[in-house]
């Protein structure tokens, strides 16, 4: 009766992590063994017991203070500096500036919402199709899920028990690899489309946008450089992080007010007390999974059917499609590690950095397609465009994220050769 009551929640709508607790509930009740209702609420504390899950309220408090400090603009006005002056040089500039802002935010739709904002009356304003500039833009915010830091790797890390900044590390190819094919997409478009040729800044210009945008340069050094050289924790880089966002917003820009700071503080704590009540829920949904032995049952039916990897991941791949389309990225994540996990690391030997560069990427495709598509319709409201018009100019970018996605599960070198 378990199974019928989470999917009839998740059919009505209600809130993911309502869904799961009500679910525990209704499984200890159906079982008879009401003493575990004793322990439930302790349960649901254990769960958020883990060092690492202060880093989610840090990472979103930096990309807050980043927002207010102004430093969005100097960092696409850096990537102009590199790729301003190439045909459809406008929509480079969009995807670099979204390679830095990745390493920076760190979740997908705040980056799509603010890029959105910034980059697409600016492409239009150039000659760019509105519907493709919005895509770009969506598509550019795939890339938060992967460069590190990930909310996603935060909390895949936290629920598989294995160190965030590994997790971190394990995301760097498989962005860089995305990014590229990012580019391809831009390429080929580019050259059948006729994009507008762009400018080369002076080297006067060059000099003084790369020295102005040094300063937010410091916030992806400071969270990378600290996990790499082992000086900070991922924790640790993220509060650093935030330290160096304000003073950079405050003291070197001048675009950061302290009265703000209240209002910044209470977005972040409410963003963030989402997605912590949701682990929280989840520690408690654990049992039912441990009880009813999904995993086990799961692992021996698709063990029945392919015993090699790749062709696991492929039905990982295809399912994880349909579970993204409904359900948000983060909120998948937190029902889905338990349940797979176990099955690709026990089963077929997979490795738990492999498996969680490939399923973060694959769910975060979810919000860019309907009938959710959270980040589409972001995309669509920041920039004033038809969702169907971004759909239409964004097939090339999903079908290059399906090709990594691929890449990704075949070579599992590309997730793990760093660590």
């Amino acid at each position: 009766m378990s199974p019928v009551v989470f999917l009839a929640a998740l059919f009505l709508s209600v809130p993911v992590a309502i869904v799961l607790v009500i679910t525990a509930i209704w499984y200890i009740w159906e079982s008879g063994n009401t003493v575990l209702y004793d322990s439930f609420a302790q349960k649901m504390f254990a769960g958020l017991e883990n060092y690492g899950l202060l880093a989610v309220p840090l990472f979103m408090l930096t990309g807050e203070l980043m927002n207010e400090g102004g430093m969005t603009k100097r960092l696409i006005n850096m990537a102009r500096v590199f790729v301003g002056g190439f045909r459809g040089g406008l929509a480079y500039i969009n995807l670099l500036a979204n390679m830095f802002m990745a390493a920076i935010i760190g979740s997908a739709t705040a980056q799509i919402a603010v890029m959105s904002r910034a980059m697409v009356p600016a492409m239009e304003e150039e000659g760019y199709d509105k519907g493709f500039s919005a895509a770009t833009t969506a598509a550019g915010g795939l890339l938060a899920p992967v460069i590190p830091p990930s909310m996603m790797f935060v909390i895949y890390g936290v629920l598989a028990q294995v160190p965030i900044g590994d997790m971190f590390i394990a995301g760097i190819i498989p962005g860089l690899l995305l990014s590229l094919a990012f580019v391809m997409v831009i390429t080929i478009v580019g050259w059948s489309q006729q994009f507008p040729k762009g400018v080369w800044m002076t080297r006067r210009e060059a000099g003084r946008a790369l020295i102005q945008a040094l300063p937010a340069l410091l916030i992806p050094l400071a969270i990378i450089g600290g996990i790499l050289f082992g000086v900070a924790t991922p924790t640790e880089s993220a509060a650093i992080a935030s330290l160096i966002a304000f003073l950079v917003g405050w003291l070197v820009y001048g675009e950061l007010k302290p009265g703000h700071l209240g209002e910044m503080f209470k977005r972040t704590a409410i963003n963030a007390s989402m997605i912590i009540f949701m682990i929280s829920a989840a520690s408690v949904f654990g049992w039912v999974i441990i009880y009813e032995e999904v995993p086990q049952k799961l692992a021996g039916l698709i063990t029945s059917v392919t015993s090699d990897p790749f062709m696991f991941f492929l039905i990982v791949n295809c399912a994880l499609l349909l579970v993204g389309m409904v359900i948000d990225g983060i909120a998948a994540i937190i029902l889905i590690t338990p349940i797979l996990l176990p099955i690709a690391t026990g089963s077929y030997d997979i490795s738990p950095y492999q498996f969680g560069v490939v399923i973060c990427l694959n769910l975060v495709l979810g919000l860019l397609t309907p009938p959710v598509g959270i980040g589409l319709y972001i995309a669509s409201s920041m920039s004033n465009t038809p969702p169907g018009a971004i759909l239409t100019a964004l097939w090339p970018f999903l079908l290059a994220v399906a090709l990594v996605l691929v890449l990704l599960s075949y070579f599992a070198s590309l997730s793990t050769i760093l660590i």
